[in-house]
């Protein structure tokens, strides 16, 4: 037999409340499944010190993820069954934060149509408290009701009776936190009938009598459904006796902790006495590896602020393709450790072993077999619906398990009898209201997992989970393999009672549209590639100048590079792949830090679109954060896509949300930019979005946030859609765009051949150690500056404008990305260019030779060059001598 069944075999015989049992007295008393669903731990509360232990919730003790979801499963159906069809559809359901955040979500489950909210102790900003409680024997006690729909709990539509609402938790014991929830919402929402639900029913007869009272009290009834019933016996003192016994636990811990690092500071010689011990160095330590799930858009992560049955339907369709990745990332990576199991405890980890260290005899390219699914403290039904799903998936062969991490201090100790075997210790890492504080994972250390899928929601997905004290750093000495798994943080958009939210569009990504990665950007634009778009340089400049169509209602010819003019941009590439890395890395470092920990990017596409993929691979290649990245339209004249920006509020915070374009000319999006968000929160859009844009160049002094002001030539200024992931300019026409529509772009499939967007993007983050050192000090060198505007291009433009009498600045694009622009758009009129620039101007004056378009050098220029739209256009006058366009 193994050693792992053995101890399997153990824990079915011995009870897990016998060590508690035997030293304080407690009693469980009930049916014979009650022990099987219980254990008994200790922990250091003032309210009371001994804790009931669930084998089936899946919060301190890993279990099958079918068996936990099975549970809460079951009574949902239950509820359903107790309510009849009608009136389980109209129910609300309620969970308890954080230990029954997964069950009461598995319980709405069971009633198929209900919708779920739970409880939190997050506050999330521009979110409206709807309602709080207070837990009494909790260590932390404040809940905060937060629904993103504020007529939730009324539970009822206009002229109907309130609902009944379903309240959820693990454990029934006083009644107190029950009482003080139905108390607090009652006031509010009066409603005729309520059903407690709950794993285990403890009270003694005097709670059941004051439930019995209380409903009859507020004229409600008040149904009660569990699993199990029982009673918890505490001998008198019992409080003062649980306190001293985990003193003296603990100081005993200490003290064996302090004698393991003074033998490890012995040395060798020493040490050869330790018996039952594996001393580990980092190198064993479990590679992490960061696996994308492809979270559906639009579906939270949980019910912090509601999750509704469309939610549901959404998740359960996805949820298979989600346990294929996590499967995927967990083939022939892991090493196998089923006997690797440690009596460690070191620095902030305390991992009691069970006695017994066994061999790793298993292939590295052996898939695991013993696999963990560990979710986060609220974050529980995420976690466990992938891990039912991941169940499914690998079939028998497997053993997945689930459990998830706590803020909750437990005693740990390595005995059968007693239910929390070992924990590892680690600092919070979703900055937490009430501050940092210590977080606990239960029974995962000397479990022999072979890997640990660690899950959590993009706001925990921080610098201090990634730290070399955090929970990915404690977990990786304890297995083979740890994946990371992020699933994004849901920021809701309030919705107002008896109206219809509006369902909005989701992003698209690639390789369905754009070649770039799906994480790599998700395109807030509507595909229009079948649409007929294009037209002639020509008819499309003749069109704009005489008033007759707008810029952004057709798209230019997609001309394709001469094999000199590719080369030349391959050149401009290698030559200039550093400088780009140095920008990147300086500007993704200043927003970091002036906008952090976890920024939104959001690129004005397309220009803007290479830049942010890039900020992100820094941020995720230098610290570890996998920054959303999204890419929007915006239209010079039109304003910015509204519906994007309601998409971006009902998933992020507004706040995080941080603009990113490739460089700035004269500083016209910039300020129309600031001038949209202003009309789109006057007219009732979700506000604190930042008009503020991120820019790799700012050679017009536009901008506080940059990588640089120098005007030089950014590669991916060259090409058009062959470097901006295929994806043409954004359209914006009245027939194709409605008022609940994303803007609209179309993917060039047949352009593949020629597609260097991933070039572009490989080539500039290769570079990245190289320029680190740099990068840093020139983001603190910026941190410290004065970088207000200056506006100097602006002034520079208006003088041009009048000098060559053009009187339309919108006809003069400055710098090298917009005269590049103009060469391959527009009807370019002439090129100025600074005396001297040298190589940053050697592909445009490429492009006006190969389009007769006269470059005259000149002084005095705050750009390397300045591109003229002809500012008289008739059909014909393509350039200055009036040369058709020979093709780029």
């Amino acid at each position: 037999m193994s050693e792992r069944a053995t101890r399997e075999e153990t824990v079915n015989v011995v009870w897990s409340g016998n060590w508690v049992a035997e030293r304080l007295g407690v009693a469980l008393e009930g049916d014979g499944e009650l022990r099987e669903l219980l254990g008994l731990a200790l922990r250091r509360n003032p309210k009371r010190a001994h804790l009931l232990v669930s084998n089936v919730l899946g919060k301190h003790v890993p279990q099958r993820p079918s068996v936990v979801y099975g549970a809460g499963h079951g009574l949902g159906e239950r509820v359903r069954e107790l309510l009849g069809e009608e009136e389980a559809r109209r129910a609300v359901v309620l969970g308890y934060a954080e230990t029954a955040t997964g069950l009461g979500h598995a319980v709405a489950d069971g009633l198929r149509d209900a919708p779920y909210l739970h409880s939190t102790r997050r506050p999330v900003a521009g979110v409206a408290q709807a309602g709080g409680f207070e837990e009494s024997h909790s260590h932390a006690t404040s809940h905060l009701l937060l629904p993103e729909d504020g007529e939730l709990l009324a539970g009822g539509g206009p002229g109907e009776d309130a609902s009944t609402l379903v309240l959820v938790d693990d454990e029934f014991s006083t009644g107190n936190t029950v009482l003080n929830t139905i108390r607090a919402l009652h006031a509010l929402h009066p409603r005729e009938r309520y059903v407690i639900v709950a794993l285990v029913d403890m009270r003694s007869a005097d709670d059941r009598d004051r439930l019995t009272a209380f409903a009859a009290e507020i004229g409600a009834r008040v149904d009660l459904v569990t699993r199990n019933t029982g009673t918890v016996t505490l001998p008198d003192g019992v409080l003062e006796r649980g306190q001293a016994l985990v003193a003296a636990q603990e100081a005993e811990q200490a003290a064996q902790a302090e004698r393991v690092r003074q033998a490890e500071r012995a040395g060798p010689a020493e040490q050869s006495g330790q018996s039952g011990r594996a001393h580990e160095t980092d190198e064993h330590a479990a590679p992490v590896t960061r696996v994308d799930l492809d979270w559906p858009a639009g579906v939270p992560d949980g019910g912090r602020h509601g999750f509704t049955p469309a939610h549901r339907a959404a998740l359960e369709a996805a949820l298979p393709a989600m346990a294929d990745r996590i499967a995927a990332a967990l083939g022939g990576g892991a090493r196998q450790s089923h006997g690797r199991v440690q009596s460690q405890v070191q620095g902030r980890v305390q991992s009691q072993s069970h006695g017994r260290v066994q061999s790793q005899v298993q292939s590295q390219a052996q898939s695991p077999r013993r696999i963990l699914v560990l979710g986060f403290e609220e974050l529980m039904y995420a976690p466990l619906r992938l891990g039912t799903a991941l169940e499914e998936a690998l079939g028998p062969d497997a053993e997945v398990r689930y459990s998830t991490t706590t803020r909750s201090p437990v005693l740990a100790v390595d005995d059968p009898g007693y239910a929390i075997r070992t924990r590892l210790v680690f600092p919070a890492h979703d900055d937490p209201a009430d501050g940092p504080g210590d977080r606990y994972a239960y029974n995962v250390a000397g479990a022999g997992f072979d890997a640990v899928v660690a899950v959590v929601d993009s706001t925990a997905d921080t610098p201090e989970l990634h730290a070399p004290e955090g929970l990915l750093a404690r977990l990786a000495p304890h297995t083979g393999q740890v994946l990371l798994a992020v699933v994004p943080s849901y920021t809701p958009t309030p919705v107002p009672h008896a109206q219809e939210s509006t369902v909005l569009p989701e992003p698209l990504r690639g390789p369905d549209f754009s070649s770039y990665a799906p994480e790599d950007v998700g395109w807030l634009l509507q595909d229009l590639s079948d649409t007929e778009l294009e037209a002639p340089t020509e008819e499309r400049e003749e069109a704009i100048q005489s008033g007759g169509a707008h810029y952004a209602e057709s798209l230019p010819v997609e001309y394709q590079p001469s094999a000199a003019y590719q080369a030349l941009f391959t050149a401009a590439l290698e030559t200039s792949a550093a400088r780009i890395a140095r920008a990147v890395g300086t500007v993704t470092e200043t927003v970091l830090a002036e906008r952090g920990p976890r920024p939104v990017l959001v690129s004005l596409a397309r220009a803007g679109t290479p830049v942010g993929v890039l900020m992100r691979r820094w941020a995720r290649h230098r610290h570890g954060l996998d920054l959303p990245h999204y890419a929007i339209s915006i239209v010079r004249g039109r304003g910015i896509d509204a519906t994007a920006l309601r998409w971006l509020a009902a998933h992020h915070d507004p706040a995080d949300v941080v603009f990113v374009d490739g460089w700035t000319g004269k500083g016209a999006i910039t300020r129309e930019l600031a001038a949209a968000l202003e009309e789109f929160e006057a007219a009732g859009g979700p506000a604190g979005f930042d008009p503020e844009i991120s820019v790799l160049a700012d050679p017009g002094g536009c901008v506080r946030t940059y990588g640089t002001r120098e005007d030089f030539l950014i590669p991916s200024a060259c090409l058009n859609s062959t470097v901006s992931g295929l994806i043409s300019r954004t359209v914006l026409r009245a027939d194709l765009v409605g008022p609940d529509d994303f803007h609209g772009g179309k993917f060039y499939r047949e352009l593949a051949d020629s597609d260097v967007s991933g070039l572009f993007l490989d080539t500039v983050a290769a570079r990245f150690d190289e320029v680190a050192g740099q990068v840093a000090d020139e983001a603190k060198e910026l941190l410290a500056a004065d970088r207000a505007p200056t506006w100097e291009g602006w002034a520079a433009v208006e003088r041009i404008s009048e000098e060559y009498g053009i009187h339309d600045v919108n006809l003069v694009k400055p710098g090298v990305g917009e005269t590049t622009r103009v060469l391959l758009r527009r009807v370019p009129w002439k090129i100025l260019a600074k005396r001297g620039a040298g190589a940053d101007l050697t592909h445009i004056r490429l492009l006006a030779e190969q389009r007769g378009v006269p470059v005259e050098e000149v002084d005095d220029l705050p750009y390397s060059c300045v591109g003229l739209i002809h500012p008289r256009f008739t059909r014909g006058a393509t350039g200055a001598d009036g040369k058709a366009v020979q093709g780029a």
